[in-house]
């Protein structure tokens, strides 16, 4: 199914937009990765949805979980640092569970289009059905206002996620109408945008508020592009443009229901990015998860109207992240306190708390950016944190998560089942089922490839129709082939990344050779001409074993190193080695050589070279003594990163001694 056309604002001949997830199909690797959600992830996802009683919260038909008297009720101020959780004798129910419910249902739907599941097909109409039930004749629908505390919506948008579980319902409702043609979900939530343009809004007697937890912004314009509707786009901006104004709506609200503005328990506003206009924010501070959920919509804002303002501060912003707070892996927020930033080159490795959904955040503001033009600083860093920080955080087989994707384990860090917060799973759930979507984007007269591997997308460019097939074994091979299949001639400029780990590239259109040099931009080959059907290129990207130093600010990697090739981020795990991975230490002189292990970890390339080994004898009686350790020859062998905690449970390690 085609998406309906979108809202038309700004310039659209400047906008970039990804091709809907149905209109691309993936193989290899990433088809791999969707089919264990498909087969796996999706049902899992459901049915731990099911066994937290996450249902009951949403069925209008079952009594209300609030009626059961809980232990304790934290107000409204208390609930965000009580984990938004109330416990009573029977039932525990938390005011997110409509964000978790959401991002299930997106998933599921793009499973459902990847691989037909009757059975959690009916099981997710059941959902939506009770969520119509739900909704209230104005379009409101929050089932934790509704069902757990009545009579309290719109009056602490600072804590309580109202507006982002709209907006993850939002999302939901788009994926399950693309993936399905059913739109009950999105009239549903159609009507709930109507009611929250009612309520919010610049004009007068609306509320000026926004939320603490941005996400309804990055979802209204989905919302937008698939209706065809302005006013969802409208509102988007809206939230952009109104975050961190004074008189401040988060201090107004605290003192309209009697709190002390003053009482936020995380003592600042830089918390959800709300502590001044969005762009006047050249640092990234706070919650890591919120700050690239509001720089995604940012730049959808950006995109969509032209607005060179907001791409100018996201551009500090990007450049701030990456020079000073992200990790090798594209895993980004080292605090488990704040659940995001702490200081300028403050990466501990054992500690970092890099949760999934930040990496997963950070891949969707990439993705964003590409929207105003092919522009490989982006694209790099979208495929440094998809092949690395986020599906790190899924198991191979897909029914295991991480919520915390740590550069190094003494080996008790280990998947689990689900989470009392559990925004992970249906987060990366989500990112790898729609996969597609982030491998192109489309122009009125250009194609952007931002992403290899086996894959075809279909697409109108022009009037015409046409197809694109992708033939590699990226990201363990560096050649990709290109097939193209317009239904009649068409001219359009194919835009390829050339990423930058790449020390070279070689390019062929039809067997004839093109130097790459003389026609990229920004990372990209411009290959501009009027393409027939049966219209070949060929693209082989150099693929280097690269030893990685980090900034000498960052301390904790002082005198170390990490490796990587291609795309991917390597880490030495206790399985493959015969000494523990703290007491190695890797040569400069070492030769690292690839290795394909088609049989290891459902088929992986690892790293394997000389090392030396610190050996543990004649330390038996103390802790210290005025020699070294002696050291013996080893050898050392590295997996990618994403694929460690696959076996039994065992030390890790990314940031290597050099030697």
């Amino acid at each position: 199914m085609t998406a309906s056309p979108s809202a038309k604002t700004g310039n659209p001949k400047l906008a970039f937009r990804p091709l809907p997830v149905p209109q691309v199909d993936v193989y290899g690797f990433w088809g791999d990765r969707a089919d264990a959600v498909a087969t796996c992830t999706a049902d899992i996802l459901y049915e731990r949805c099911v066994e937290a009683r996450m249902l009951e919260q949403i069925d209008p038909d079952r009594p209300s979980p609030g009626i059961v008297i809980p232990f304790h009720s934290p107000s409204p101020d208390e609930a965000d640092r009580q984990g938004a959780e109330f416990t009573g004798s029977t039932v525990t129910t938390q005011m997110f569970w409509d964000s978790d419910l959401g991002k299930t249902i997106e998933t599921a739907a793009y499973s459902l289009y990847r691989r037909k599941n009757p059975e959690l097909e009916k099981k997710i109409d059941a959902v939506i059905d009770m969520y119509g039930k739900l909704q209230q004749e104005d379009g409101y629908l929050s089932s934790w206002y509704q069902r757990i505390q009545p009579g309290k919506r719109w009056t602490n948008l600072r804590d309580c996620h109202e507006l982002y579980c709209a907006g993850h319902l939002i999302e939901g409702a788009v994926a399950y109408y693309q993936a399905t043609g059913k739109r009950k979900l999105l009239d549903i939530m159609c009507r709930y945008a109507d009611h929250i343009a009612s309520v919010l809004g610049p004009e007068p007697g609306k509320k000026k508020g926004y939320c603490g937890h941005e996400e309804i912004e990055l979802a209204l314009v989905k919302l937008a592009r698939v209706t065809g509707e302005r006013k969802y786009m409208e509102l988007a901006k809206y939230f952009i443009d109104q975050r961190g104004q004074q008189p401040h709506y988060f201090d107004e609200e605290a003192r309209a229901r009697g709190a002390d503005p003053k009482a936020y328990h995380f003592k600042t506003y830089e918390y959800s990015q709300s502590h001044i206009p969005v762009r006047e924010q050249h640092k990234v501070v706070g919650h890591a998860v919120r700050a690239m959920y509001l720089y995604s919509g940012m730049a959808d804002i950006a995109t969509e109207y032209g607005d060179d303002t907001l791409r100018s501060a996201l551009d500090l912003l990007w450049d701030d992240l990456t020079t000073k707070s992200l990790y090798v892996t594209g895993g980004l927020g080292p605090s488990a306190h704040n659940e995001g930033f702490t200081s300028d080159y403050d990466l501990p490795n054992e500690s970092a708390y890099a949760e999934t959904c930040a990496a997963v955040g950070l891949v969707f503001w990439a993705s964003r950016m590409l929207g105003m033009g092919p522009n490989a600083r982006y694209a790099d860093m979208m495929e440094r944190a998809l092949y690395n920080g986020s599906i790190s955080g899924l198991s191979l087989d897909g029914s295991l998560f991480f919520y915390e994707n740590p550069l190094e384990s003494r080996g008790a860090h280990n998947r689990w089942k689900w989470h009392r917060c559990p925004c992970c799973p249906p987060n990366i759930g989500r990112m790898v089922a729609s996969i597609g979507s982030y491998f192109y984007s489309l122009a009125d007269d250009a194609l952007a490839v931002h992403l290899y591997g086996d894959s075809t997308a279909r697409f109108d460019i022009s009037g015409v129709p046409a197809s694109l097939t992708q033939t590699s074994r990226y990201p363990w091979d560096g050649a990709v082939e290109i097939a193209l299949e317009p239904q009649a001639p068409v001219e359009f400029t194919l835009h390829l990344r050339i990423p930058a780990w790449s020390a070279s590239a070689q390019l062929k259109v039809n067997g004839e050779a093109i130097k790459p040099a003389e026609i990229t931009s920004d990372g990209y080959a411009a290959i501009k001409r009027t393409w027939t059907k049966g219209d070949d290129v060929r693209l082989d990207l150099e693929m280097p074993i690269e030893r990685l130093y980090a900034n000498p600010q960052v301390r904790q990697d002082a005198g170390r190193v990490a490796l990587s090739r291609g795309p991917l981020i390597y880490c030495v795990e206790a399985s493959d080695n015969d000494s523990q991975p703290h007491r190695l230490t890797l040569p400069r002189t070492a030769t690292i050589e690839a290795q394909q292990r088609p049989e290891l970890l459902g088929g992986v390339v690892t790293l394997s070279t000389a090392a030396l080994a610190d050996v543990p004898d004649g330390w038996q009686d103390g802790l210290y003594r005025p020699e070294p350790p002696t050291t013996a020859e080893t050898r050392l062998t590295a997996i990618p990163y994403f694929a460690w905690d696959n076996r039994e449970p065992g030390e890790m390690l990314v940031w290597l001694r050099d030697g």
